[in-house]
């Protein structure tokens, strides 16, 4: 029994010492992190411009219709040639076609069935041009069409930005150097050292519209309706501490 005791007392001592020797080398391996967010934005002007449009005739002929929203087409053709739009920008759609007809009800106000008013065609064009001057210019005076005979429905411009690839590797330059001195800055504080960096993670892209107020979405902003835009993307870096 004597013996017994002493053994047990003796295996007692090597599974402590095992115990506290592992849990020394674990806190030994485990080195403290820095984790800090920076932060990149940059302001730039669209160069390419999107603008498109639509024009309609309604005619209970459809020969006639037809022929009638093809002339409306050549006017306009020719109206954007003349205000110095290239050929090559401009891009007509196929014309849809809809049966139109009315309700009709009677004196007492029960339905009775519907009557055929027409055939309406409806086409719209595109333009994409880096000329964002000229087609913003256009776009406002397309009115001038009415003398011709031509109601045009003008949907407002949208804008872009050719060069966004280079634009997006330039912030994450900017995003990084300030997460980095964020970094440099707190080891300073605590007493330490930056150590390695040990991961950088990508945050979400933004694209709003200069002084516009517009809120930033989990997903990432695109806004396309304004020609000065500001860009913004974030970094977020962890750092060892030696």
């Amino acid at each position: 029994m004597k013996y017994l005791s002493a053994i047990i007392f003796s295996v007692a001592i090597v599974l402590a010492a095992s115990f506290l020797g592992k849990a020394y080398v674990d806190r030994a391996q485990t080195n403290d992190v820095i984790k800090v967010t920076g932060s990149g934005s940059m302001n730039f002007t669209s160069d390419l411009i999107v603008w498109e449009g639509s024009f309609s005739r309604t005619n209970y002929d459809l020969k006639t219709a037809y022929e009638s929203i093809n002339n409306d087409k050549n006017i306009i053709h020719k109206y954007l040639l003349e205000k110095g739009i290239s050929e090559d920008a401009i891009i007509f759609n196929s014309v849809s076609t809809y049966e139109r007809s009315k309700n009709e009800y009677s004196n007492s106000g029960k339905y009775v069935g519907s009557v055929f008013v027409g055939y309406e065609l409806t086409q719209s064009f595109k333009i994409e041009s880096t000329d964002v001057e000229l087609i913003e210019k256009i776009s406002r005076e397309v009115t001038e069409l009415l003398n011709r005979g031509v109601q045009l429905n003008s949907i407002a411009p949208r804008y872009y930005y050719t060069k966004l690839a280079d634009l997006k590797i330039e912030m994450i330059s900017k995003a990084t150097e300030d997460a980095n001195v964020r970094a440099k800055k707190i080891a300073e504080n605590a007493g330490g050292k930056l150590g390695k960096l040990k991961s950088a993670d990508l945050g979400v892209f933004q694209i709003t519209g200069q002084n516009s107020g517009e809120d930033y979405s989990w997903s990432g902003a695109y806004n396309t309706s304004s020609k000065k835009k500001t860009a913004s993307i974030t970094m977020r870096l962890t750092y060892e501490i030696d």
